[in-house]
């Protein structure tokens, strides 16, 4: 799955046209060592070029171990730095890190390569990030998926209220099971892994409430905070073996949130011919791994590329700020894919039902109380 480090020219970067490319996530129409040497992109002679030039402004990005080619969020953060690139006409750099250990170390080799604004990417460099940002405060950093209550001036938090649409993915998945039993799992037991797991399982009580149904959520449990991981979140063999864990338990449809170790649950979903499916998370899995898409009933999205086009925007207008940012259904960082291939089999009560509990949670009616959704 994982490239070598690299930096891509742009024609290849701009090859990864996938989930959300540059665009806030559409309405639901149904509801070791990475690179230390990075180099610059340079302008294919055939793209139109930039709306924008600023040849002095370089925007930089570290991935985490899953690396930019994920399916999921590290890819669709990068999508968000090549569209700066596109439109502002910057130069960039970027690291894919092959492991933990290497966060600081590939933040330090970006800041060597005179980088103006830095985007790292994924919960566990959220350390890293901030040293690096106290000790750089002509730099400019973003990281998604980390929020801090006291950040430096040059650091902005860009973090995602997935809870929300993953309470409507819940609230889905108990109205399309056959078997009465509903799965999930995550790569790691942190707080933007669970806070899908919690969303998902609140979902399914909701609907149980309101059903007088008695769907059971296998693979996780809000209350307890426990449940099932693959403690990796790059091994399909791992993420098959936990879905096939849940399918003997009866469930039917599967909820991974184990980044490209969730491909193995698509896999193991995809091989039982219809009698299971899935959800996938961070992007539109029909877009991001359309292999998939016939085993998809929808997706959890996340405006990453939005965001981190946003945060180098601000940095190259000299309107950059520590003010976090918050994607949520209300300003529509946060979506429910279409139905797609589904969308004939999802009834129309159902799609009706989702999209009334998606303005309920909106206006605060429905009230989320997974312990990791961001304040």
């Amino acid at each position: 799955m994982k490239k070598t480090a690299q930096v891509l020219a742009l024609t290849g970067v701009l090859a990864l046209t996938l989930a959300a490319c540059g665009d806030r996530p559409a309405e639901n129409a149904g509801g070791g060592g990475g690179s230390t040497t990075p180099t610059e992109a340079t302008q294919s002679s055939e793209d139109p070029g930039p709306t924008e030039s600023n040849p002095d402004f370089k925007a930089c990005m570290v991935s985490d171990s899953g690396g930019f080619d994920d399916k999921s969020f590290n890819q669709t953060s990068h999508d968000g730095l090549v569209n700066a690139v596109k439109n502002l006409g910057l130069k960039t750099g970027e690291v894919e890190s092959q492991s933990d250990s290497e966060y600081a170390d590939n933040i330090a080799a970006l800041l060597r390569e005179d980088c103006n604004a830095i985007v790292t990417v994924g919960f566990l460099l959220g350390e890293a990030t901030e040293a690096a940002a106290k000790k750089s405060s002509d730099v400019d950093f973003a990281i998604v998926d980390f929020g801090y209550a006291k950040p430096p001036k040059n650091l902005r938090g860009l973090s995602f209220n997935t809870a929300e649409p993953s309470f409507l993915a819940g609230y889905l998945a108990a109205g399309m099971t056959k078997s009465g039993v509903v799965g999930t799992f995550g790569g790691a037991k942190i707080p933007t892994v669970t806070i899908f797991m919690d969303g998902f399982w609140e979902g399914v009580q909701y609907w149980n409430e309101q059903k007088d149904d008695e769907v059971q959520v296998v693979g996780w449990d809000e209350k307890a905070q426990s449940g099932s991981f693959t403690d990796d979140f790059e091994d399909k063999i791992a993420g098959q073996d936990t879905a096939d864990n849940l399918m003997s338990q009866g469930a039917d449809i599967i909820f991974p949130v184990a980044g490209p170790a969730g491909l193995g649950a698509l896999e193991a979903a995809q091989a039982t011919n219809g009698e299971v499916n899935a959800i996938w998370v961070d992007t539109d899995g029909c877009v991001s791994a359309a292999e998939y898409c016939d085993t998809l009933i929808s997706s959890v999205m996340k405006g990453m590329d939005v965001a981190v086009e946003q945060a180098i925007t601000d940095s190259v207008n000299d309107e950059f700020t520590n003010e976090p940012y918050v994607g949520t259904l209300d300003n529509g960082g946060v979506q429910l894919a279409p139905y797609h291939e589904f969308d004939g089999e999802v009834p129309q009560e159902l799609k009706d039902e989702i999209e009334s509990i998606k303005q309920d949670l909106v206006d605060g009616k429905i009230k989320i109380t997974s312990p990791s959704a961001p304040q």
